[in-house]
């Protein structure tokens, strides 16, 4: 028996300027992970916001990864206080990332949303976001060092807390795990959609699902796509989303039976 196809995974762009011209590039890492650790079959989606057909974009796909980025999500989407001289910010990947999160949970595709991604899902639901919580008191600064080789920056540096009954401790069996911490803005105030997931030592909120979602929709802040292969726990949530995405394949094929009426005359003669 023939083996169903890979599901197909898409992976918003950031935008980017690359000499003279701009382009819409998807990290590596993020690429290699869908296949190494999903199953699925991953495919970059250009962030041209209002020129995007969303709905297109949901037909056609089985699950979306929104990944981590240099850029902050732009505080006025949150009416948040504006950006530090010399923030990076992407209002091409905000304009379709934040639609397209509201509109991927409510057609209930598989999304997972990590770093950026894991802060778009917070502002795309009516949250809001701290932009340098290191300055905020009593908190960790969850910085990475840049002066250190990348292993070091992307390696484990400290434990978060997982929520009881959450979905994260349903594939983990520790009520603790270590993570990688690698940005400057946090969640403040959550969405009122999303449940709380983990949490670092100082209290910062490290990941979220979206409660009433109809499928898989989770968030982190850490980067799980750092050598996941070598991560079971990373390697544990990777599969789940990927089987959340095999699942809607398997469905969307189940609802579009191959029908003789769309075979050409020819084909359907044996001719």
């Amino acid at each position: 028996m023939t083996a169903p196809p890979a599901p197909l995974i898409g992976l918003p762009a950031c935008v980017r300027d690359i000499g003279i011209h701009p382009f819409h590039v998807v990290g590596d890492k993020y690429m290699r992970a869908v296949v190494d650790a999903a199953g699925g079959l991953p495919l970059g989606v250009p962030a041209l916001g209002g020129g995007l057909d969303r709905d297109e974009v949901l037909d056609r796909f089985d699950g979306l990864l929104f990944t981590g980025s240099p850029s902050n999500v732009e505080p006025a989407l949150y009416d948040g206080p504006p950006s530090a001289d010399g923030t990076l910010h992407d209002p091409e990947r905000d304009a379709t990332t934040l639609p397209l999160i509201r509109s991927a949970i409510d057609a209930g595709v598989p999304i997972l949303c990590i770093c950026r991604g894991f802060q778009e899902l917070n502002v795309a639901l009516g949250g809001s976001l701290h932009q340098e919580v290191h300055n905020l008191p009593g908190r960790l600064d969850h910085r990475s060092d840049d002066d250190q080789p990348r292993d070091v920056q992307y390696g484990p540096i400290h434990e978060v807390a997982l929520a009881a009954g959450g979905l994260l401790a349903s594939l983990w069996p520790a009520r603790e795990v270590m993570v990688n911490s690698l940005h400057a803005q946090g969640i403040d105030r959550p969405a009122s959609r999303l449940a709380i997931e983990a949490v670092a030592p100082d209290g910062q909120i490290e990941a979220v699902r979206v409660s009433d979602a109809p499928s898989f929709a989770l968030g982190v802040q850490w980067h799980p796509e750092w050598k996941v292969t070598e991560d079971p726990f990373s390697m544990a949530i990777f599969g789940a989303f990927g089987d959340a995405t095999r699942v809607r394949a398997a469905s969307r094929r189940d609802a579009s039976p191959l029908d003789s009426r769309s075979i050409p005359p020819a084909l359907a003669s044996g001719s």
